[in-house]
């Protein structure tokens, strides 16, 4: 007995510093996310654009982004709207066209999902006589914000070949689960695209709502057909000596998942992505940064084992509390000899600060971004729930990582984009 207390004394210590370590790096470098610096310089170089939205069976959405789409505040001339209706046997197309958008129908069974989609089209786009600067991403769920081009048109400018923008949420009362989504994605905004761009570091595709220099496209080639083909990119980027740009006012609105079983599968599709890319780039980016003295391709690194760090806190918060359990035990058993040897470290008055900070911190966030209400509070309050299912769903990512199989996620609420500038 003595011997299994002290294995599990020294696990749950190595772990929670690891833990801890990762924990203090972000929480570090999310302070940077608090300032924002002011973009309201005109720009008078306008760049074309091909906007690309890869739909599979989005008969029911398709119309509301073509229509976003075709409202948004750029020059016309500048950029045409192309659907890829991959694998559909549905009206997708058809609406898309009555809607206005240049229609490209992809039917390929052994080669399925979003990244063979975009692959294809890209090599249909380079073939075309009629050239664009930069191409943008979309999903068919998306609506997206008038300003979306002036904004990423400026970054552009600046000399980025990759950005990526806001991923806001076009439901986010829906349910808890939408909820909890949006609470992720808001801070993620903030304390982690936001904050990494104020210091010079990459930011992270997010799947939807980025744009791409051709040129850049055509030079490096897409080739990112996995789960997760936004983070396959991403560390191809970095590997290259690129880095992602970050476009706060380019705001997608993306649908979230109404239920705990939709959320499950889709997560666990990103986690097999992150699980898989990570298996074929973190040793490649690591030695990256060694050779070139270079801490971006680090921290792509550390991003791309977010199953594992997800693994690793979840594990550290089980021993944790089997440890708090035991000595909880030993109090009361022997609680005249225990009560005056109780031994709270740095790491521990650390860990309690760390924890009470991050409860304040996140609506924090949450009112600068002007995020919160009432109903997003309550939302917040059980956000712990969707915080605690990662643990399983980030195992079941790592054990189902060579799977590839694509799956789809339903959109069944169709939202005009004027609604939703009405509610926003």
């Amino acid at each position: 007995m003595g011997i299994l207390k002290e294995v599990i004394h020294d696990t749950s210590r190595i772990l929670t510093y690891v833990v801890y370590i990762i924990s203090m790096y972000y929480l570090c470098i999310s302070f940077f996310g608090l300032w924002r610096k002011n973009d309201n310089k005109e720009v008078k170089k306008k760049l074309s654009f091909a906007l690309v939205v890869a739909a599979h069976n989005e008969e029911v959405v398709i119309g509301d982004i073509v229509d976003s789409l075709k409202s948004l505040n750029y020059p016309k001339n500048l950029y045409d709207i192309f659907v890829v209706a991959d694998n559909c046997n549905d009206n997708t197309a058809k609406k898309a066209r009555e809607k206005g958008a240049i229609v490209c129908e992809r039917f390929n069974k052994d080669k399925r999902g979003k990244g063979y989609a975009l692959e294809w089209m890209f090599n249909k786009l380079f073939k075309m006589d009629k050239k664009y600067s930069a191409v943008a991403i979309f999903d068919a769920d998306n609506l997206v914000h008038r300003d979306f081009l002036t904004e990423m048109n400026k970054k552009l400018n600046e000399g980025y070949k990759v950005v990526q923008g806001y991923l806001d949420s076009k439901n986010p009362v829906d349910t808890w689960i939408t909820g909890s989504y949006s609470i992720a994605f808001w801070t993620n905004n903030r304390m982690f695209q936001l904050a990494k761009s104020n210091i010079g570091l990459s930011t992270q595709l997010g799947g939807t709502g980025f744009c791409i220099e051709t040129n850049i496209l055509k030079k490096l080639g897409w080739g990112a057909t996995c789960l997760t083909e936004d983070l396959e990119f991403t560390c191809k980027l970095i590997l290259n000596g690129y880095k992602v740009g970050w476009a706060h006012d380019a705001i997608v609105y993306d649908e979230k998942p109404l239920l705990l079983s939709q959320s499950w599968k889709q997560r666990k599709r990103w986690m097999q992505g992150f699980a898989d890319v990570s298996s074929r780039y973190f040793f490649k980016l690591v030695k990256k940064a060694i050779t070139s003295f270079n801490f971006i391709p680090l921290d792509c690194a550390l991003y791309s084992i977010q199953p594992i760090i997800t693994i690793l806190i979840g594990i550290s918060a089980i021993s944790g509390l089997v440890q708090q359990f035991m000595i909880t035990y030993n109090i009361i058993s022997n609680f005249n000899t225990v009560v005056y040897s109780i031994n709270f470290d740095l790491l521990t008055i650390l860990a309690v600060i760390f924890s009470i900070l991050q409860y304040i911190y996140t609506p924090l966030i949450l009112i600068i971004e002007k995020k919160l209400s009432y109903k997003v509070f309550l939302y917040y309050i059980i956000y712990p729930v969707y915080v605690i299912t990662w643990f399983p769903i980030s195992i079941l990512g790592i054990l189902n990582k060579n799977n590839k199989e694509w799956s789809h996620t339903i959109h069944t609420r169709s939202v005009n984009i004027n609604d939703l500038r009405n509610v926003n």
